[in-house]
Protein backbone atom coordinates (compact mmCIF):
# COMPACT_ATOMS: atom_id res chain seq x y z
CA UNK A 1 0.00 0.00 0.00
CA UNK A 2 2.90 2.57 1.19
CA UNK A 3 4.47 1.37 -2.37
CA UNK A 4 1.56 2.67 -4.57
CA UNK A 5 1.13 5.58 -2.54
CA UNK A 6 4.86 6.14 -2.96
CA UNK A 7 4.15 5.46 -6.80
CA UNK A 8 1.11 7.86 -6.76
CA UNK A 9 2.61 10.98 -5.02
CA UNK A 10 5.93 10.74 -7.58
CA UNK A 11 3.67 10.72 -10.58
CA UNK A 12 1.53 13.69 -9.32
CA UNK A 13 4.80 15.17 -9.00
CA UNK A 14 5.92 14.33 -12.34
CA UNK A 15 2.73 15.84 -13.89
CA UNK A 16 2.71 19.17 -12.05
CA UNK A 17 6.77 19.58 -13.02
CA UNK A 18 5.97 18.57 -16.66
CA UNK A 19 2.90 20.69 -16.76
CA UNK A 20 4.78 23.62 -15.30
CA UNK A 21 8.07 23.23 -17.64
CA UNK A 22 5.62 23.50 -20.65
CA UNK A 23 4.80 26.82 -19.66
CA UNK A 24 6.67 28.94 -21.79
CA UNK A 25 6.31 32.97 -21.77
CA UNK A 26 3.85 33.06 -24.55
CA UNK A 27 1.45 31.13 -22.54
CA UNK A 28 1.79 32.35 -18.88
CA UNK A 29 -1.61 33.74 -19.18
CA UNK A 30 -2.88 30.49 -19.74
CA UNK A 31 -1.38 29.35 -17.19
CA UNK A 32 -2.56 31.19 -14.50
CA UNK A 33 -5.86 30.58 -16.08
CA UNK A 34 -5.79 26.69 -15.76
CA UNK A 35 -4.46 27.45 -12.16
CA UNK A 36 -7.34 29.73 -11.43
CA UNK A 37 -10.02 26.84 -13.25
CA UNK A 38 -8.38 24.12 -11.18
CA UNK A 39 -9.46 26.22 -7.82
CA UNK A 40 -13.10 26.37 -9.10
CA UNK A 41 -12.57 22.84 -9.24
CA UNK A 42 -11.51 21.99 -6.00
CA UNK A 43 -13.56 24.85 -4.55
CA UNK A 44 -17.02 22.06 -5.96
CA UNK A 45 -15.44 19.05 -4.78
CA UNK A 46 -14.76 19.99 -1.09
CA UNK A 47 -17.94 21.94 -1.08
CA UNK A 48 -19.53 18.70 -1.85
CA UNK A 49 -17.21 16.08 -0.26
CA UNK A 50 -15.23 18.14 2.74
CA UNK A 51 -17.88 18.25 5.20
CA UNK A 52 -17.31 14.96 7.46
CA UNK A 53 -13.26 15.95 7.13
CA UNK A 54 -13.86 18.89 8.90
CA UNK A 55 -15.96 17.99 11.33
CA UNK A 56 -13.11 16.17 12.89
CA UNK A 57 -11.19 19.61 12.95
CA UNK A 58 -11.65 21.11 15.98
CA UNK A 59 -11.02 24.57 15.45
CA UNK A 60 -13.29 24.58 12.91
CA UNK A 61 -16.14 22.45 14.39
CA UNK A 62 -17.04 24.86 17.05
CA UNK A 63 -20.25 23.73 17.66
CA UNK A 64 -22.74 20.84 17.63
CA UNK A 65 -25.81 23.15 15.25
CA UNK A 66 -23.65 23.41 12.44
CA UNK A 67 -25.58 22.33 9.33
CA UNK A 68 -24.14 21.20 5.90
CA UNK A 69 -24.41 24.24 4.24
CA UNK A 70 -22.45 25.86 6.92
CA UNK A 71 -19.31 23.31 6.02
CA UNK A 72 -20.04 23.89 2.31
CA UNK A 73 -19.90 27.62 2.57
CA UNK A 74 -16.51 27.23 5.10
CA UNK A 75 -14.26 24.59 2.52
CA UNK A 76 -15.13 27.16 -0.34
CA UNK A 77 -14.26 30.27 1.63
CA UNK A 78 -11.01 29.02 2.76
CA UNK A 79 -10.37 27.59 -0.62
CA UNK A 80 -11.29 31.06 -2.57
CA UNK A 81 -9.10 33.20 0.55
CA UNK A 82 -6.03 30.76 -0.42
CA UNK A 83 -6.49 31.80 -4.10
CA UNK A 84 -6.80 35.38 -3.25
CA UNK A 85 -3.94 35.39 -1.33
CA UNK A 86 -1.84 34.04 -4.28
CA UNK A 87 -2.70 36.28 -6.67
CA UNK A 88 -3.13 39.84 -4.59
CA UNK A 89 0.74 39.10 -3.61
CA UNK A 90 1.34 38.25 -7.02
CA UNK A 91 -0.55 42.13 -7.84
CA UNK A 92 1.60 43.96 -4.84
CA UNK A 93 5.13 42.40 -6.65
CA UNK A 94 4.22 43.74 -9.80
CA UNK A 95 3.32 47.02 -8.76
CA UNK A 96 5.34 49.08 -11.35
CA UNK A 97 6.19 47.15 -14.11
CA UNK A 98 6.64 49.07 -17.22
CA UNK A 99 9.76 47.40 -19.35
CA UNK A 100 10.50 44.26 -20.23
CA UNK A 101 13.36 44.09 -18.74
CA UNK A 102 12.51 44.15 -14.58
CA UNK A 103 14.15 41.73 -12.83
CA UNK A 104 10.20 41.55 -11.16
CA UNK A 105 8.98 40.08 -14.88
CA UNK A 106 10.46 36.96 -14.34
CA UNK A 107 8.32 36.31 -11.47
CA UNK A 108 5.36 36.72 -13.73
CA UNK A 109 6.28 34.79 -16.30
CA UNK A 110 8.93 31.85 -14.85
CA UNK A 111 9.33 30.26 -11.65
CA UNK A 112 5.80 27.86 -12.00
CA UNK A 113 6.89 24.63 -10.33
CA UNK A 114 7.68 27.09 -7.51
CA UNK A 115 4.39 28.78 -7.69
CA UNK A 116 2.54 25.74 -7.96
CA UNK A 117 4.02 24.71 -4.51
CA UNK A 118 3.42 28.48 -2.95
CA UNK A 119 -0.43 27.91 -4.60
CA UNK A 120 -0.69 24.69 -3.12
CA UNK A 121 0.63 25.35 0.51
CA UNK A 122 -1.30 28.99 0.74
CA UNK A 123 -4.80 27.25 0.08
CA UNK A 124 -4.00 23.99 2.56
CA UNK A 125 -2.71 26.60 5.53
CA UNK A 126 -6.11 28.72 5.20
CA UNK A 127 -7.90 24.77 6.65
CA UNK A 128 -5.77 26.03 9.65
CA UNK A 129 -7.13 29.49 10.41
CA UNK A 130 -9.92 30.41 12.93
CA UNK A 131 -13.66 30.89 11.45
CA UNK A 132 -13.78 34.22 12.64
CA UNK A 133 -10.72 34.80 10.37
CA UNK A 134 -13.25 33.02 7.47
CA UNK A 135 -15.47 34.97 8.85
CA UNK A 136 -14.14 38.43 8.07
CA UNK A 137 -12.61 37.30 4.43
CA UNK A 138 -16.68 36.15 3.61
CA UNK A 139 -17.39 39.88 4.61
CA UNK A 140 -14.90 41.09 2.03
CA UNK A 141 -15.32 39.00 -0.11
CA UNK A 142 -18.86 40.86 -0.96
CA UNK A 143 -17.22 44.03 -2.06
CA UNK A 144 -14.51 42.06 -3.66
CA UNK A 145 -17.06 40.33 -5.64
CA UNK A 146 -18.98 43.58 -6.32
CA UNK A 147 -16.14 44.79 -7.73
CA UNK A 148 -15.05 42.08 -9.95
CA UNK A 149 -18.70 42.71 -11.39
CA UNK A 150 -17.68 46.39 -11.77
CA UNK A 151 -14.67 45.83 -14.01
CA UNK A 152 -17.04 42.88 -16.03
CA UNK A 153 -19.27 45.97 -16.83
CA UNK A 154 -16.41 48.51 -17.64
CA UNK A 155 -14.65 45.65 -20.06
CA UNK A 156 -18.38 45.19 -21.82
CA UNK A 157 -18.61 48.81 -22.21
CA UNK A 158 -15.07 49.13 -23.86
CA UNK A 159 -15.47 46.20 -26.08
CA UNK A 160 -18.51 47.91 -27.55
CA UNK A 161 -17.01 51.20 -28.07
CA UNK A 162 -14.15 49.63 -29.70
CA UNK A 163 -15.84 47.62 -31.63
CA UNK A 164 -18.02 50.30 -33.11
CA UNK A 165 -15.00 52.37 -33.81
CA UNK A 166 -13.16 49.82 -35.64
CA UNK A 167 -16.39 49.58 -38.27
CA UNK A 168 -17.09 52.81 -38.14
CA UNK A 169 -13.09 54.17 -38.93
CA UNK A 170 -13.22 51.91 -42.23
CA UNK A 171 -15.26 54.52 -43.83
CA UNK A 172 -17.03 51.81 -46.17
CA UNK A 173 -20.63 51.75 -46.65
CA UNK A 174 -20.80 47.66 -46.15
CA UNK A 175 -19.70 48.50 -42.87
CA UNK A 176 -22.06 50.78 -42.06
CA UNK A 177 -24.76 48.46 -43.18
CA UNK A 178 -23.07 45.67 -41.42
CA UNK A 179 -23.83 48.04 -38.24
CA UNK A 180 -27.18 48.86 -38.94
CA UNK A 181 -28.32 44.64 -39.40
CA UNK A 182 -26.28 43.68 -36.02
CA UNK A 183 -27.82 46.40 -33.80
CA UNK A 184 -31.25 45.86 -35.66
CA UNK A 185 -30.48 42.12 -34.63
CA UNK A 186 -29.50 42.58 -31.59
CA UNK A 187 -31.86 44.67 -30.68
CA UNK A 188 -34.95 42.23 -31.80
CA UNK A 189 -33.13 39.39 -29.79
CA UNK A 190 -33.01 41.51 -26.78
CA UNK A 191 -36.99 42.29 -27.20
CA UNK A 192 -38.03 38.63 -28.29
CA UNK A 193 -35.80 37.58 -25.17
CA UNK A 194 -37.60 39.37 -22.81
CA UNK A 195 -41.13 38.43 -23.80
CA UNK A 196 -40.23 34.68 -23.54
CA UNK A 197 -39.14 35.88 -19.89
CA UNK A 198 -42.57 37.27 -19.66
CA UNK A 199 -43.88 33.87 -20.08
CA UNK A 200 -41.08 32.24 -18.21
CA UNK A 201 -41.12 34.37 -14.95
CA UNK A 202 -44.90 35.54 -14.90
CA UNK A 203 -46.77 32.73 -15.08
CA UNK A 204 -51.25 32.80 -15.80
CA UNK A 205 -53.09 33.12 -12.26
CA UNK A 206 -49.85 34.72 -9.83
CA UNK A 207 -49.19 37.58 -8.34
CA UNK A 208 -45.48 38.61 -9.69
CA UNK A 209 -45.45 42.19 -9.27
CA UNK A 210 -41.64 42.60 -8.78
CA UNK A 211 -40.87 39.97 -11.96
CA UNK A 212 -42.90 41.98 -13.99
CA UNK A 213 -41.10 44.97 -12.53
CA UNK A 214 -37.74 43.86 -13.30
CA UNK A 215 -39.07 42.81 -16.87
CA UNK A 216 -40.21 46.61 -17.72
CA UNK A 217 -37.74 48.29 -16.56
CA UNK A 218 -35.39 45.91 -18.70
CA UNK A 219 -37.52 46.95 -21.82
CA UNK A 220 -37.81 50.89 -20.83
CA UNK A 221 -33.54 50.64 -20.11
CA UNK A 222 -33.26 49.08 -23.75
CA UNK A 223 -35.58 52.19 -25.33
CA UNK A 224 -33.72 55.10 -23.45
CA UNK A 225 -30.56 53.76 -24.88
CA UNK A 226 -31.42 53.83 -28.37
CA UNK A 227 -33.33 57.19 -27.98
CA UNK A 228 -30.00 58.56 -25.95
CA UNK A 229 -27.49 57.52 -28.64
CA UNK A 230 -28.96 58.79 -31.38
CA UNK A 231 -30.06 62.28 -30.12
CA UNK A 232 -27.97 64.41 -31.92
CA UNK A 233 -26.07 66.40 -28.96
CA UNK A 234 -24.66 62.90 -28.39
CA UNK A 235 -23.03 61.57 -31.45
CA UNK A 236 -23.58 58.29 -30.16
CA UNK A 237 -24.03 55.03 -32.30
CA UNK A 238 -26.92 52.30 -32.47
CA UNK A 239 -24.71 49.35 -31.73
CA UNK A 240 -23.00 49.56 -28.35
CA UNK A 241 -26.81 50.53 -27.05
CA UNK A 242 -27.94 47.07 -28.72
CA UNK A 243 -25.17 45.48 -27.35
CA UNK A 244 -25.74 47.08 -23.48
CA UNK A 245 -29.79 46.20 -24.14
CA UNK A 246 -29.17 42.46 -24.87
CA UNK A 247 -26.80 42.09 -22.06
CA UNK A 248 -28.95 43.65 -19.83
CA UNK A 249 -31.59 41.08 -20.87
CA UNK A 250 -29.49 38.04 -20.25
CA UNK A 251 -28.23 39.70 -16.60
CA UNK A 252 -32.10 39.82 -16.07
CA UNK A 253 -32.34 36.31 -16.87
CA UNK A 254 -29.81 35.39 -14.63
CA UNK A 255 -31.59 37.29 -11.69
CA UNK A 256 -34.49 36.07 -12.66
CA UNK A 257 -33.15 31.79 -12.71
CA UNK A 258 -31.31 32.50 -8.67
CA UNK A 259 -34.82 32.94 -7.47
CA UNK A 260 -35.55 29.84 -5.17
CA UNK A 261 -37.25 26.89 -6.98
CA UNK A 262 -40.31 26.66 -5.19
CA UNK A 263 -40.88 30.61 -5.87
CA UNK A 264 -44.18 30.43 -7.45
CA UNK A 265 -43.33 33.02 -9.56
CA UNK A 266 -40.74 31.40 -10.96
CA UNK A 267 -41.98 29.40 -14.06
CA UNK A 268 -39.27 28.13 -15.54
CA UNK A 269 -37.98 25.95 -12.61
CA UNK A 270 -40.20 25.72 -10.24
CA UNK A 271 -41.39 21.82 -11.29
CA UNK A 272 -37.68 20.43 -11.10
CA UNK A 273 -37.70 19.02 -7.97
CA UNK A 274 -34.67 16.71 -8.79
CA UNK A 275 -31.11 18.50 -9.72
CA UNK A 276 -29.29 16.05 -12.24
CA UNK A 277 -25.60 15.67 -11.48
CA UNK A 278 -25.39 16.56 -15.49
CA UNK A 279 -27.60 19.96 -14.50
CA UNK A 280 -25.05 20.96 -11.62
CA UNK A 281 -21.60 20.23 -14.09
CA UNK A 282 -22.98 21.94 -16.47
CA UNK A 283 -23.96 25.06 -14.35
CA UNK A 284 -20.20 24.86 -12.65
CA UNK A 285 -18.68 24.65 -16.12
CA UNK A 286 -20.64 27.89 -17.09
CA UNK A 287 -19.94 29.56 -13.78
CA UNK A 288 -16.15 28.69 -14.56
CA UNK A 289 -15.90 29.46 -17.99
CA UNK A 290 -17.55 33.04 -17.74
CA UNK A 291 -15.42 34.05 -14.30
CA UNK A 292 -12.08 32.73 -16.80
CA UNK A 293 -13.43 34.71 -19.37
CA UNK A 294 -13.89 37.70 -17.70
CA UNK A 295 -10.78 37.94 -15.72
CA UNK A 296 -8.64 37.07 -18.87
CA UNK A 297 -10.36 40.00 -21.02
CA UNK A 298 -10.24 42.17 -18.30
CA UNK A 299 -6.81 41.61 -17.27
CA UNK A 300 -5.20 41.53 -20.29
CA UNK A 301 -6.77 44.36 -21.70
CA UNK A 302 -4.69 47.36 -23.41
CA UNK A 303 -7.44 50.23 -23.40
CA UNK A 304 -7.91 49.81 -19.20
CA UNK A 305 -5.31 50.54 -16.87
CA UNK A 306 -2.48 49.89 -19.57
CA UNK A 307 0.58 50.59 -18.18
CA UNK A 308 2.07 54.18 -19.15
CA UNK A 309 4.46 52.99 -21.12
CA UNK A 310 2.63 50.56 -23.14
CA UNK A 311 2.07 51.07 -27.10
CA UNK A 312 -1.67 51.72 -27.03
CA UNK A 313 -1.19 53.90 -23.87
CA UNK A 314 1.80 56.02 -24.73
CA UNK A 315 2.83 57.39 -28.06
CA UNK A 316 2.33 56.56 -31.16
CA UNK A 317 5.90 56.30 -32.14
CA UNK A 318 7.14 51.90 -33.50
CA UNK A 319 9.22 50.82 -30.60
CA UNK A 320 11.65 49.52 -32.96
CA UNK A 321 12.36 50.55 -36.82
CA UNK A 322 12.32 46.55 -38.71
CA UNK A 323 15.48 47.54 -40.44
CA UNK A 324 17.38 48.41 -36.48
CA UNK A 325 16.23 44.91 -35.62
CA UNK A 326 17.55 42.80 -38.73
CA UNK A 327 20.78 44.82 -38.61
CA UNK A 328 21.22 44.27 -34.77
CA UNK A 329 21.16 47.68 -33.52
CA UNK A 330 18.82 49.29 -31.27
CA UNK A 331 19.58 46.65 -28.46
CA UNK A 332 19.03 49.27 -25.74
CA UNK A 333 15.75 49.72 -27.06
CA UNK A 334 14.78 46.08 -27.40
CA UNK A 335 16.19 45.67 -23.70
CA UNK A 336 13.13 48.13 -22.67
CA UNK A 337 10.72 47.36 -24.76
CA UNK A 338 7.48 48.14 -22.56
CA UNK A 339 4.96 45.45 -21.38
CA UNK A 340 1.95 44.78 -23.42
CA UNK A 341 -0.70 44.47 -20.79
CA UNK A 342 -0.47 45.58 -16.89
CA UNK A 343 0.69 42.84 -14.91
CA UNK A 344 -0.41 44.25 -11.83
CA UNK A 345 -4.04 44.68 -13.01
CA UNK A 346 -3.88 41.24 -14.57
CA UNK A 347 -3.45 39.60 -11.09
CA UNK A 348 -5.62 42.00 -9.00
CA UNK A 349 -8.53 40.92 -11.66
CA UNK A 350 -8.19 37.04 -10.68
CA UNK A 351 -7.75 37.37 -6.65
CA UNK A 352 -11.49 39.58 -6.98
CA UNK A 353 -12.25 36.77 -9.31
CA UNK A 354 -11.63 34.78 -6.20
CA UNK A 355 -14.22 36.45 -4.32
CA UNK A 356 -16.77 36.50 -6.66
CA UNK A 357 -16.60 32.61 -7.56
CA UNK A 358 -16.30 32.22 -3.63
CA UNK A 359 -19.96 34.19 -3.66
CA UNK A 360 -21.59 32.19 -6.73
CA UNK A 361 -20.22 28.94 -4.81
CA UNK A 362 -21.78 29.73 -1.35
CA UNK A 363 -24.82 31.82 -2.60
CA UNK A 364 -23.13 35.16 -1.39
CA UNK A 365 -22.76 33.55 2.36
CA UNK A 366 -26.40 32.81 2.74
CA UNK A 367 -28.37 30.34 3.89
CA UNK A 368 -30.18 28.46 0.55
CA UNK A 369 -32.85 26.81 0.23
CA UNK A 370 -30.92 23.45 -1.46
CA UNK A 371 -27.39 23.40 -1.02
CA UNK A 372 -27.13 21.37 -3.91
CA UNK A 373 -27.68 24.67 -6.27
CA UNK A 374 -25.29 26.80 -7.25
CA UNK A 375 -26.16 30.67 -7.25
CA UNK A 376 -29.63 30.45 -6.06
CA UNK A 377 -31.52 32.55 -3.85
CA UNK A 378 -32.51 35.91 -3.66
CA UNK A 379 -29.11 37.43 -2.83
CA UNK A 380 -28.27 36.47 -6.36
CA UNK A 381 -31.30 37.86 -7.49
CA UNK A 382 -30.58 41.21 -6.42
CA UNK A 383 -26.96 41.55 -7.22
CA UNK A 384 -27.84 40.23 -10.54
CA UNK A 385 -30.41 43.11 -10.60
CA UNK A 386 -28.08 45.48 -9.44
CA UNK A 387 -25.23 44.71 -11.72
CA UNK A 388 -27.76 45.55 -14.57
CA UNK A 389 -28.90 48.60 -13.16
CA UNK A 390 -25.05 49.64 -12.62
CA UNK A 391 -24.80 48.63 -16.54
CA UNK A 392 -27.51 50.99 -17.68
CA UNK A 393 -26.34 53.66 -15.75
CA UNK A 394 -22.34 53.78 -16.94
CA UNK A 395 -23.21 53.14 -20.29
CA UNK A 396 -26.11 56.17 -20.08
CA UNK A 397 -23.52 58.79 -17.90
CA UNK A 398 -20.82 57.23 -20.86
CA UNK A 399 -22.75 58.93 -22.97
CA UNK A 400 -23.71 62.06 -21.33
CA UNK A 401 -20.80 62.90 -19.21
CA UNK A 402 -18.95 64.95 -22.91
CA UNK A 403 -21.83 66.87 -22.49
CA UNK A 404 -22.04 67.41 -18.65
CA UNK A 405 -18.44 67.95 -18.35
CA UNK A 406 -17.32 69.29 -22.15
CA UNK A 407 -14.20 70.80 -20.70
CA UNK A 408 -12.61 66.97 -19.81
CA UNK A 409 -11.57 64.32 -22.39
CA UNK A 410 -12.77 60.70 -22.27
CA UNK A 411 -11.80 57.71 -24.49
Amino acid sequence: MSCLASCCVSLTCGLCTSVASGITKRSARIGYCGLFGVSLIVSWILREFAQPVLKHLSWINTSDNLSKEWYQMQAVLRVSLGNFLFFAILAVIMIGIKYQNDKRDFFHHEGWIVKIVIWTTLIILMFFLPNAVISVYGVVSKFGAGLFLLVQVLMLLDATHSWNDSWVAKDDQKWYIALLVVSISCYIGAFTFSGLLFIWFNPSGQDCGLNVFFLVMTIILAFSFGIIALHPKVNGSLLPASVISMYCAYVCYTGLSSEPRDYVCNGLHNKSKVVSTSTLILGMLTTVLSVLYSALRAGSSTTFLSPPSSPRAGGKKPLLEGDELESGKGKNETENKPVTYSYMFFHLIFALASMYSAMLLSGWTSDSENPQLIDVGWTSVWVRICTEWVTAGLYVWSLIAPLILPDREFY
